[in-house]
């Protein structure tokens, strides 16, 4: 299984060759891009985009010129209205930044662009685990995918993603990072049920998981319902879980597209 995000092809074309990060510093108005965002210019090329369009392209010949050495002297810094003069239309302003980068700076660079990444907490590496993995590895968020079994995980991951065996699984719920979503597929039903109970007591004590999915049919989630009130949950408290997962009205049962219908759910509650 090949996955590889925005950042893994970064590093790795940075072991061999130069480039200009260009980055949104702040926006105003409208933007095609949110501040964070980032891109990098090679002198062929370029590794994930700042929003495309007339900005897009003078910022990568102002980089290119950066690189190349024939670039006017500046700050680093550079204000751009998105107006007639740029030929676009948005009406607004962006602030983007320009840095050489190279080889030494990989470390730093990884751990500065994955901290901008927004925590997600998979539990299960079975068939969709995995389909969800290969996807969220190419959107803004950092996975951190755990299971209870050892030897589930594939070898080669991309620096978005971090593994983790816990035994008990639910285990694992304590340490997560604050404002962590957290999407539930284990190969059990007993652990799911364990890893919400988890999640739900976390919510007493910290308030700080925004979205809990768990993966089933509302024949399941009736069954666990029924169960986490015995043990004292509240209906509020049940309401905070979100199962089925996925954005309503896509019924296809293969990993891939749940995977879809999954993560297009997790991109909305980022809202």
């Amino acid at each position: 299984m090949t996955m590889s995000g925005a950042v893994d092809q970064l590093l790795a074309r940075l072991r061999h060759e130069d480039a200009v990060l260009v980055r949104v510093e702040s926006t105003q108005g409208s933007a095609p891009r949110e501040a964070g965002t980032w891109m990098a210019v090679w002198a062929d090329g370029l590794t994930a985009t700042i929003g495309g369009g007339q900005l897009e392209f003078q910022a990568t010949r102002e980089a290119r010129e950066l690189l190349a050495g024939t670039r006017r002297p500046f700050d680093g810094i550079q204000r751009y209205p998105l107006g007639p003069s740029l030929g676009q239309c948005c009406g607004g302003v962006m602030v983007l930044s320009y840095e050489r980068i190279t080889a030494a700076d990989a470390p730093r660079l990884q751990q500065d662009l994955l901290a901008q990444l927004e925590p997600v907490a998979l539990f299960g590496g079975g068939h969709v685990g995995a389909a969800l993995a290969r996807l969220l590895s190419t959107l803004p968020f950092s996975v951190r995918w755990i299971d209870s079994r050892d030897g589930v995980f594939p070898e080669e991951l991309p620096a978005q993603i971090d593994t983790e065996h816990s035994e008990p699984v639910q285990d694992a719920v304590a340490a997560l990072a604050p404002g962590s979503r957290v999407l539930i597929m284990s190969f059990s039903h007993a652990e799911d049920l364990d890893i919400v109970i988890a999640c739900l007591k976390r919510l007493r004590e910290r308030g700080d998981l925004p979205y809990i999915g768990l993966i089933g049919s509302k024949t399941k989630w009736a069954t666990f319902s029924h169960r986490l009130a015995a043990r004292g949950f509240t209906a509020d408290e049940l309401a905070r879980i979100t199962c089925p997962i996925g954005v309503p009205g896509i019924t296809g049962k293969e990993p891939e597209v749940i995977a879809v219908a999954v993560a297009a759910q997790l991109l909305q509650s980022l809202g």
